[in-house]
This record gives structure tokens, C-alpha cells and sequence, in this order.
């Protein structure tokens, strides 16, 4: 049995999630430059068994591309390149960030903490990986 692993992808950052082997807890896993998005899911690959990834795709209400929707489909056409044998499933991502924000508020998370880019990001990727998870049932 393997992991799902969750993409919040980003023009500048990436954050990631993933689920026990069970495929029960969605957790935060890392934020990472785009940059080394590629690179890091080699690694991750190499160690970890991983049967499906998710990518959040940003959509509009009216489910129109928002801005950043190429710049994803662009990073699906990566991952079907460089990573064949797995199967990638898109997921809603709207309102994940600010879901992730009022998370972080929820949590105690300091405000300093939760300034950080980074931790938004990871946290939307578990969120949406949750929610998908809970779909599973």
C-alpha cells in the first residue's frame, strides 16, 4: 500500500502533504521552492511508496482558468513526463489558502508563523488532500 501525496503548487513555492500508508491522516509534509519541485519528488519516490498524486488546480466559481491554472497544467505535463508510472488526479484548490490561514488562527499558530508563506502553503496542501480523503468513504 501507498501514500497520496498533495500538491499546493505555486509560482514561487510548493507545499506538500501526504497520508499515512493507511491513507487515513493527510499530514504536512514540506514547503519547497518550485524550482526544486522535480527534484525533491525523485527523492521522496525513491523512499517512499506513493500510488497517486494530487495537484490542486485553481479554478474560478464559474470554473473558468484562474491566472495561475496554466502555470499548473504546465507542472502535471512535468510530473506525467517524469513520473509516468503514477497516476495524478486534480483537485479543487479554491479557498484553500484562506481555509489554511483561518487553520493556522485556529491552531495558536503565532502570528510570526503564520506570516510565512510557506507554511500556508503546506497547510492548503493537507487540507485539500483531507478533503479528498474524506470523499474516499
Amino acid at each position: 500500500m501507498g501514500r497520496i501525496i498533495c500538491i499546493d503548487y505555486g509560482g514561487k513555492r510548493t507545499g506538500i502533504a501526504v497520508t499515512d500508508p493507511l491513507k487515513i491522516i493527510a499530514s504536512s509534509l514540506t514547503t519547497i521552492p518550485t524550482t526544486e519541485f522535480i527534484p525533491f519528488l525523485k527523492n521522496y519516490f525513491a523512499t517512499e511508496a506513493v500510488e497517486l498524486i494530487l495537484i490542486g488546480l485553481p479554478k474560478n466559481w464559474d470554473e473558468s482558468d484562474t491566472d495561475a491554472t496554466a502555470m499548473v497544467k504546465r507542472a502535471i505535463t512535468k510530473l506525467k513526463k517524469h513520473f509516468p508510472d503514477k497516476p495524478i488526479q486534480t483537485v479543487d484548490e479554491r479557498y484553500t489558502s484562506k481555509m489554511a490561514s483561518q487553520a493556522m488562527v485556529l491552531m495558536g499558530m503565532k502570528k510570526k508563523d503564520r506570516q510565512k508563506k510557506g507554511n500556508t502553503d503546506q497547510i492548503a496542501a493537507t487540507i485539500m488532500l483531507q478533503e479528498y480523503l474524506g470523499h474516499q468513504i
